[in-house]
């Protein structure tokens, strides 16, 4: 990623992690340090609200059933329509993904963090890591994930399971990560573990700037 000093922080570093490791708990433990963020999910509704272009190309796909009374997707109804329908799935990621770099791109150029962190729960599998100077993945047994995504939305096991089975796996994950956060601990061991990176990435945006590292240093 060519990150210049007068458009985007000296270090991006990417978050990420499976369904229900906990990326927004970490995610809120550096916003409290001052860092700023770029969220995925965030840019993928702001993209897709009522009227925008996006919305209008979605509306004519997939017909208005997959509107809300409010005229917001619903976005539980599209997701099953995609994930059951391989060429829909393709069509809307050939759609939103580009439009979705694009405005990630000019909030990270707006940050004003000494980093940032752009969190994407499929970084890997959108193939994001070129984009990024550290990857940091937030761990948890496959285990704990299935509670903790059952807990926190309901569905079933098979649904979680399935989403679970579309994602990168754990090794696959950790195998490409720079940094990692084990979110299994308690909340205080959590914010230690933020607290000790947080002092890393200053150090490393601090060199970088002066052009004294290299990518994935």
């Amino acid at each position: 990623m060519a990150n210049t000093a007068s458009t985007i922080p000296a270090l991006v570093v990417g978050l990420t992690g499976g369904i229900g490791s906990g990326k927004s708990t970490v995610a809120e433990a550096f916003a409290a340090l001052g860092i700023e963020q770029v969220d995925a999910d965030v840019v993928a509704r702001q993209v897709v609200q009522p009227d925008s272009p996006a919305w209008q190309q979605i509306v004519a796909h997939f017909g208005t059933g997959i509107l809300q009374p409010d005229r917001q997707l619903d976005r539980a109804a599209l997701r099953q329509r995609v994930f059951s329908q391989p060429d829909d799935k393709a069509w809307l990621n050939q759609l939103l993904h580009p439009i979705i770099r694009q405005q990630m791109q000019q909030q990270l150029a707006r940050a004003r963090s000494p980093y940032v962190l752009m969190v994407a729960p499929l970084l890997l599998e959108n193939q994001l890591q070129s984009r990024v100077d550290r990857l940091l993945v937030v761990d948890v047994p496959q285990r704990l994930q299935l509670q903790r995504t059952l807990l926190r939305d309901g569905g079933s096991e098979q649904q979680v399971a399935a989403i679970m089975t579309a994602q990168v796996s754990r090794e696959e994950r950790l195998a490409a990560a720079d940094d990692v956060i084990d979110n299994s601990a308690e909340p205080a061991q959590i914010e230690a573990q933020v607290a000790q990176l947080h002092q890393r990435y200053l150090a490393l945006a601090a060199d970088k700037a002066k052009g004294t590292t290299k990518h994935h240093d």
